[in-house]
């Protein structure tokens, strides 16, 4: 189990660095948009980016998984995989170029910005055509590759955000033609095995395993970004700003669950059929949730001060943002619970049951669509990130239950309450917004402090867990010093 669990953490290390490091450098851009856009303008981009992840989900509609499937038949597989995308990426961002005014005025942006659904349109595609090659990346365990591409398609996406709007002053279109660009990058620097081939009888099967998995992906999707669309129309622009900024600063917990679910994927694919594998997922799900509970915690307590931190003379976050703060403790456990999430698809996805994974998408979407419709009059930028937290609920305990139906998983739900409950215990104040001065900043580092010494007073530690810990920190106090001049 230990080999195994090394070799998950390593590929996640990998790819966690190339996501961590490719969402900072376009966390940047979020403190930077907040100087250079007002709240209405960067509502705006906000709405669009929330239309282009969505449809990135129509046009990719799974072929990235279907070919991870049957990567057994990697040279078939990607070139009849590759030519669907590309044929259907085409229809859809021709059918966007056609009528760009209508799709604008649809989408509650207005028909004098038509100019941004080409942008959108040209993104859309480039993006759904390298989905594959990454893939591809992912199951030949290119890590570093895959790392290289991203980092450098991100930090051209940055470099060209600053100089398009602080030289040439372009606004809103520097931002989607700085996205274009950098989208048109990626596509030319990753390989492909493509070779214009197409084998019908592996296009069903492919077909068969991907198109569950479509709805499945827009309800997903639409968990994350609906709540724009929404908030715009009932809310305005000016909210919608606010909101994504504060939403964009819970980045750290999706950052976390991001580059856990690069390495996850092969990593429980490939133990599907080993003895032992059940136990191991189950550990996964234990340790993931421990570490992550603690780091949410963290970053809730001290997300104010980071906000309002001065660099070169101004707050990382302008002012005009700070009303929308309170929001991020929940968006941060919102997307902890999409991590548990994460983890308990693996055995919905062994068992090829892709069905449940599109009733718990789709259920999450629907608790999230009507609860944004409940709390945003009520409660206005408040109320989404509820409705996430609530849909992401929804999605795990509905492929928990279907999941011990088909591949049995030993979760350790005894463990996995003493955490919620200590997280819940010590974590109210900041969801609850308490606090000032320096009894708060005591509480926060005390509250971190006791979080491991709380859980092994419970008994929640096992005993090889404490073997290895005492192995561990006598390794650490018995290694040599440097030596004496």
């Amino acid at each position: 189990m230990l080999k195994d669990l090394k070799a998950l953490g390593k590929e996640s290390l990998i790819y966690g660095l190339s996501t961590v490091g490719a969402r900072l450098l376009n966390f940047l851009l979020m403190p930077f948009y907040t100087h250079c856009l007002l709240p209405a303008e960067y509502g705006v981009v906000a709405t669009v980016f929330s239309y282009i992840a969505f449809l990135n989900i129509l046009y990719q509609y799974g072929m990235d998984q279907a070919y991870m499937r049957h990567y057994a038949h990697r040279e078939k597989a990607f070139s009849t995989a590759y030519s669907c995308v590309l044929v259907t990426s085409l229809a859809f961002s021709l059918a966007l170029a056609l009528a760009p005014g209508f799709w604008a005025q649809l989408g509650g942006i207005g028909a004098q910005r038509g100019n941004l659904v080409l942008y959108a349109a040209a993104i859309l595609f480039l993006d759904s055509i390298n989905v594959l090659p990454f893939a591809d990346l992912r199951m030949a365990h290119k890590p570093f590759y895959f790392a290289g591409v991203r980092m450098a398609s991100i930090t051209l996406n940055v470099a060209l955000n600053i100089i398009f709007l602080t030289r040439l002053h372009m606004g809103i279109e520097g931002v989607f033609l700085a996205n274009l660009i950098s989208s048109l990058f990626s596509v030319a620097a990753v390989p492909k095995r493509f070779t214009f081939t197409f084998d019908p009888e592996l296009f069903r099967k492919l077909v068969d395993y991907s198109l569950p998995l479509l709805p499945a992906g827009l309800g997903a999707m639409a968990v994350q970004v609906i709540d724009r669309p929404i908030l715009l129309r009932l809310s305005g622009e000016a909210a919608v700003g606010i909101y994504q900024a504060n939403y964009r600063l819970g980045i750290f917990m999706v950052l976390l669950v991001s580059m856990f679910d690069q390495a996850w994927r092969p990593f429980f694919l490939e133990r599907a059929d080993k003895p032992g594998g059940p136990a191991v997922f189950a550990r996964v799900l234990t340790y993931f949730t421990l570490a992550l509970v603690w780091i949410g915690m963290a970053f809730s307590f001290f997300i104010g001060d980071l906000a309002r931190l001065h660099v070169a003379g101004r707050a990382l976050i302008h002012e005009s943002y700070w009303s929308g703060l309170s929001i991020v403790p929940v968006v941060m456990f919102a997307y902890l619970v999409n991590g548990i999430y994460v983890n308990l698809l693996a055995p919905i996805i062994i068992a090829k049951k892709t069905k449940v994974i599109m009733l718990a998408t789709l259920s999450g979407a629907l608790v999230n669509l009507a609860a944004n419709f409940i709390l945003i009059p009520l409660f206005g930028i408040y109320g989404p990130p509820w409705a996430a937290f609530a849909a992401y609920c929804v999605m795990a305990l509905t492929v928990y239950y279907y999941g011990r139906r088909y591949f049995p998983v030993p979760y350790e739900l005894r463990r996995l309450g003493a955490i919620a409950v200590l997280a819940l215990a010590l974590g109210a104040p900041a969801l609850a917004g308490w606090g000032s001065g320096w009894q708060w900043t005591a509480y926060r580092f005390a509250a971190l402090a006791a979080y491991p010494f709380a859980l092994l007073a419970a008994g929640f530690f096992l005993p090889e867990e404490k073997q290895k810990a005492l192995s561990f920190f006598a390794r650490f106090r018995s290694a040599p010093g440097p030596r004496p001049a």
